[in-house]
């Protein structure tokens, strides 16, 4: 049996980083079933009780220290732990459990990681120290790869693969049917999903949906509903949003887990996403998708399924994002299978980095 740390944002509701856990650990079982996983968490019993694996506290680095001692390997990752423009202080302490790993003797692997930007010289410079003491990394796109051949991190083995999230296998609708039931949100015309996040209060954005919002329950006959990915700052900027609705939208209120989430994206006829896994489920349950970009991740994995965004939290305007919704609506019916194929690509590639971790236990055996 092989035991694994994980390392990552976990434990602080976030749903992109939950899906990230569950789909590694989704992934891992699949290849090896009876696998030992323990994941360093901000929130453990949220953690063992959501993902059914072991779990320590963050912060507590007797225990993280036991925990990787018994290991065989750590995983740090996914998603965009390793970067300063949200705060340096993350990117320190991440690299601080990669360091106390290799300092017990134990290999380390950056698993489908998001890199950077890295932009102060202290930070580059721990970047490039650390980084080049790890026994493999795979990173999620062209972009992070750049960046870590921008930083001179490059000894250990480096595979460009894809979000774990997309090695997911596509759930069954019927959970988020019932869920939208439950919340008033049934009916018989197409529903679009938008998934929004807060960005430094502006407020641009914020008007640029509402008006869009209208524009497809009136131009298009359909019903809107705000998907909250993260709880309670999403469903906070969703009400802001729909409150500056002329016409009445859903805000779904809960707080899901990685399934019930899938389904209700798979229950849409199209998503307009500002967080990656929103995007990102949509491609999992073959729905079609507009990305605002508020980050380089999100033009980074929208180029990988031969996307562009429609603009930035900056730049978008309602005439923009409706002229690539109208484009969405004439072409949902049809197969998309260009669209189709690249996807199932990069579900083969975020595969890939179960594989890769599990081989790189048996190395060392």
């Amino acid at each position: 049996m092989s035991d694994i740390v994980v390392s990552g944002y976990y434990g602080f509701a976030n749903a992109g980083d939950e899906a990230m856990l569950a789909a590694m650990i989704e992934a891992l079982t699949d290849i090896e079933p009876n696998i030992n996983i323990t994941v360093i968490s901000g929130n453990p019993e949220d953690t063992r009780r959501r993902h059914g694996v072991s779990a320590v506290y963050r912060l507590n680095y007797p225990e993280i220290a036991r925990v990787i001692t018994k290991s065989q390997l750590l995983i740090s990752g996914g998603g965009s732990l390793l970067q300063d423009v949200t705060s340096d202080r993350s990117l320190y302490y991440y690299l601080s459990i990669m360091m106390l790993a290799k300092k017990l003797g134990r290999p380390v692997m950056l698993y489908a990681q998001g890199i950077g930007p890295v932009q102060g010289a202290l930070a580059q410079g721990a970047m490039r120290y650390i980084g080049n003491m790890v026994d493999l990394i795979t990173v999620r796109d062209d972009g992070s790869y750049e960046e870590l051949k921008r930083l001179k991190v490059t000894i250990p083995p480096i595979h460009i693969t894809s979000d774990p999230v997309l090695a997911m296998h596509p759930v069954d609708k019927q959970i988020g049917r019932a869920i939208l039931k439950q919340h008033g949100q049934e009916g018989v015309a197409p529903l679009i999903g938008i998934s929004v996040r807060e960005w430094k209060d502006w407020g641009h954005y914020k008007q640029v949906l509402a008006h869009a919002a209208d524009l497809m329950i009136e131009e298009l006959g359909a019903r809107v509903v705000f998907l909250p990915m993260q709880s309670p700052d999403d469903l906070s900027v969703s009400e802001k949003i729909a409150s500056r609705m002329k016409n009445p939208a859903g805000v779904l209120p809960g707080e899901y887990t990685t399934s019930e989430l899938l389904s209700l994206v798979g229950n849409l006829d199209l998503l307009i996403g500002i967080r990656l896994h929103a995007l990102i489920f949509a491609a999992v349950m073959h729905v079609p998708m507009a990305g605002i970009s508020y980050d380089p991740k999100i033009d980074r994995f929208l180029e990988t399924i031969g996307e562009r965004h429609v603009g930035t939290l900056k730049t978008v305007t309602a005439e923009s994002l409706m002229a690539r919704i109208r484009q969405l609506w004439t072409e949902r019916k049809q197969a998309g299978r260009e669209r189709e194929e690249r996807i199932n690509v990069l579900r083969n590639k975020a595969f890939q980095n179960a594989e890769l971790a599990l081989s790189l236990i048996k190395e060392r055996q």
